[in-house]
């Protein structure tokens, strides 16, 4: 991989898809951009056996709902505005499943942006709203461990989840 980073983000064949980030994996490759604190949030169902995913508009793959922090607000804040943004619900945040960050994962943006991804990802309730699409998703499903393992979900969220999943009483720190 030192040579050739593994280039993600192609609109995956769907029509009228823009292509907004891809994701580059290679050693040491985060040097290229600029760190970019987001969240994410793992919404179980009652169960605890299926996470909820969403379709991204932007290239068609699935994720965990989330995004960048804004100024003034806190990881927890983010995580409850971009899960209200992007599906409708309204959540409280339960816990910190962990902070994910590696130098060897870059996003690059059309605009010429780069960043290497500092992720808080929580574990949130809902406590209101009504599940739906907005203008950055085009799906929506609730998903086990092996089928989000079996679809084409973005790569470093897939770990997120097996994270989640566990339910450890500590956070992870990758």
């Amino acid at each position: 991989m030192k040579n050739a980073p593994e280039v993600f983000g192609t609109a995956c064949g769907l029509e009228n898809v823009i292509q907004m980030s891809t994701l580059r994996f290679g050693e040491g490759i985060g040097k290229e951009g600029v760190l970019r604190p987001g969240a994410s949030a793992l919404i179980f169902d009652e169960a605890r056996e299926r996470v909820l995913l969403t379709r991204r508009e932007d290239n068609g793959r699935w994720c965990l709902p989330g995004g960048g922090m804004d100024p003034g607000e806190s990881a927890a804040e983010a995580c409850v505005r971009e899960v209200l943004e992007e599906t409708g619900l309204e959540v409280r945040v339960t816990k910190l499943v962990g902070i994910y960050t590696t130098p060897d994962l870059l996003i690059e943006y059309p605009d010429g942006n780069k960043i290497q991804p500092v992720a808080f990802s929580f574990e949130v309730e809902i406590t209101g709203g009504e599940l739906g699409l907005s203008d950055e998703t085009t799906g929506f499903g609730w998903y086990t461990v092996a089928e989000i393992e079996a679809m084409d979900t973005m790569e470093h969220h897939v770990q997120r989840v097996r994270d989640g999943v566990k339910n450890r009483p500590e956070a992870v720190f990758q």
